[in-house]
């Protein structure tokens, strides 16, 4: 269980810093993955297993990657299969701390940016269709992450991976990119840059006035190029989602800027 794993989590970071991975960094991961699952509804446990685990709904097969149709989902996976590229050249090559490194960015990206993208859509709020989209996407990620954190968080992962898997993940296969290429198909992995980067500009205003994140925008007006506009035309919802904004629009131009109107408080 979770005390199981906190008390883990001190022996494995000492053995990071025996191989030379960083001091007490599965320290630092372990008690972050403790922590989200506890803070918000356990985003690796709870939230019934739906939305950071995608086990299906009512009793039915969990959707696989042919369920994945939305692009910001698409671009997710078109980014985790270079993640994995990346990663088994720099294990191959003995470069732990390089694949450790590039895998614990993606892992912090994923649950900053892209949970709170599809969070509303994976409960279901934009159709059945879509939430098994974000869903199939949120549960081939979690495994996929979660084995290329494996040889060197040995602990941490062996115990998340129990939640919600038989076996041991240390008896599984390495991933590969191939699959996730071919569930991505030619998305434009602008998507996924520009609806993080848009939805870090919304978080930024309310920050900056000292407003909740969950305070409703009611207008935002996004500067950008022509083709990263295009490329947010595609995820309008699910920024509009994230960012609870009420109406989203767009212009060209240079730089890129978000020019966001707060709901009077």
């Amino acid at each position: 269980g979770r005390r199981g794993l906190v008390d883990e989590v001190g022996e494995t970071g000492e053995q990071g810093r025996v191989h030379g991975l960083g001091d007490g960094l599965e320290t630092r991961l372990g008690v972050t993955v403790v922590a989200e699952a506890e803070r918000e509804s356990a985003r690796i446990e709870d939230l019934d297993g739906e939305l950071a685990l995608g086990l299906g709904d009512d009793g039915h097969a969990e959707p696989g990657l042919e369920a994945v149709t939305e692009p910001v989902d698409a671009a997710l996976l078109a980014r985790l299969a270079d993640l994995v590229d990346e990663a088994t050249t720099a294990f191959e090559g003995y470069d732990y701390a390089r694949c450790l490194e590039r895998t614990e960015a993606f892992f912090w990206d994923l649950t900053d940016n892209y949970l709170e993208l599809v969070k509303n859509r994976a409960y279901g709020g934009s159709g059945e269709g879509p939430a098994r989209s974000a869903r199939a996407t949120l549960r081939t990620t979690l495994a996929t992450v979660l084995r290329l954190f494996a040889p060197v968080l040995p602990f941490v992962t062996e115990e998340v991976w129990s939640w919600w898997r038989e076996g041991s993940i240390h008896a599984t296969d390495w991933p590969t990119s191939r699959e996730l290429r071919a569930a991505a198909g030619d998305v434009d992995p602008a998507v996924y840059t520009v609806a993080s980067d848009v939805l870090g500009e919304i978080r930024k205003a309310k920050s900056e006035a000292k407003r909740p994140l969950r305070t409703e925008v009611t207008a935002a007006v996004v500067t950008d190029t022509a083709e990263r506009l295009a490329a947010l035309d595609q995820v309008t919802g699910d920024v509009c989602d994230a960012g609870r904004v009420e109406d989203l629009t767009s212009s060209t131009g240079s730089p890129f800027g978000v020019d966001v109107t707060l709901a009077e408080e």
